[in-house]
């Protein structure tokens, strides 16, 4: 669900290796999954694709801001926002798994002691993942968060070096370096340390690497991770209606079916990156997640009037030197390891 967002896949897109390629992390935690590494592109694909990864990236950076922003003006707190994404995005999950008769999967997952332990804790991360993106919505912080996606392929490359023995190439180190500063100059820019800019990585980083230990799609882990919260939060909105303190049905009727659209509203995205990425090479869509994040800074700075002193477009700087840095090393590695694969079959 990268995005949050923290919104971010949803079909059978399994967690590799880190690629040579762009890192594919979804820019917002709807889901924290990531696109497959070896997936074949068909002619004439690229542009039903292409329009595919634009919607649900174009999603990602402006309809799901403005919708937990609008939600949040309304006086709904982020923890009943959360709740309700939960409540009523899981049944159009479950129309998925009945449409998809992914069911079968689904039940040997939940009997598989192995699967639920990390599907357990995997829940734990995105749950903090998609509270902490609407927190930043609600609270003026959202180019925090924008900070945030934007760093998420270096957190995973950095995971994948400590967690799995990665050996980070001179570019990957430069761009390492470069978000570390990025962040530190958000910091003194701010006199604090941007947290929101941290865990949002983190917790979508983390997630995706115990993710890869789980044998099973998105759409089947996610709608156990929604199962898993479930009771949690539809006791949370049965208490803030008995206390007066919910908006669902205490505020006008619009935003009450406003929230009956959270379903679709995070669903939907993630079916159109998933038909991106069977349709698209993977570093095209590793270029074309850096929409979400950047969509998600204008919007805070032209729509949200959040603060922009110098100093905290000097971080951002930082970000995209660390990004264009990244970016070009992938591209080089990867056409690097073409032409010896091609080498290799000559020689075969």
């Amino acid at each position: 669900m990268r995005a949050g967002p923290s919104d971010a896949g949803t079909d059978s897109l399994q967690w590799s290796r880190v690629p040579s390629a762009p890192t594919i992390i979804e820019p917002s935690p709807a889901s924290g999954e990531s696109t497959p590494a070896a997936i074949p592109v068909h002619p004439g694909s690229n542009g039903r694709g292409l329009a595919f990864g634009l919607g649900a990236f174009g999603w990602w950076a402006l309809i799901v801001p403005v919708y937990f922003k609008v939600l949040s003006e309304q006086g709904a707190d982020p923890f009943e926002v959360l709740a309700q994404r939960i409540v009523f995005g899981l049944p159009v999950l479950l129309g998925m798994l009945a449409f998809r008769r992914q069911f079968g999967v689904f039940l040997r997952a939940a009997r598989t002691w192995t699967t639920l332990k990390v599907l357990i804790a995997s829940t734990v991360l995105i749950g903090i993942n998609w509270y902490f993106f609407i927190w930043s919505v609600a609270t003026g912080h959202l180019s925090h968060a924008s900070l945030g996606y934007y760093i998420n392929p270096l957190v995973s490359v950095a995971l994948g070096f400590v967690f799995l023995g990665e050996r980070l190439r001179p570019g990957q180190w430069a761009a390492v370096v470069f978000a570390v500063g990025a962040v530190s100059v958000l910091a003194w820019a701010e006199g604090r340390v941007p947290v929101v800019s941290i865990i949002l990585p983190l917790s979508f980083g983390t997630y995706g690497l115990l993710r890869k230990k789980a044998n099973v799609g998105p759409s089947v882990g996610l709608t156990f991770e929604m199962l898993l919260l479930l009771p949690l939060a539809a006791g949370l909105l049965v208490w803030l209606e008995h206390t007066g303190k919910g908006v669902f049905l205490n505020g006008p009727g619009w935003v009450s079916l406003l929230m009956l659209l959270g379903g679709l509203v995070t669903i939907v995205p993630l079916v159109w990156f998933t038909a991106a990425a069977r349709l698209l090479p993977l570093s095209t869509v590793g270029l074309l997640q850096y929409l979400a994040p950047t969509g998600q800074l204008l919007l805070s700075s032209l729509a949200f009037g959040e603060n922009f002193p110098p100093e905290k477009w000097a971080a951002f700087g930082l970000i995209w030197c660390a990004i264009t840095v990244f970016t070009i090393d992938a591209l080089r590695h990867g056409a690097r390891s073409r032409r010896a694969r091609r080498a290799t079959e000559l020689l075969e």
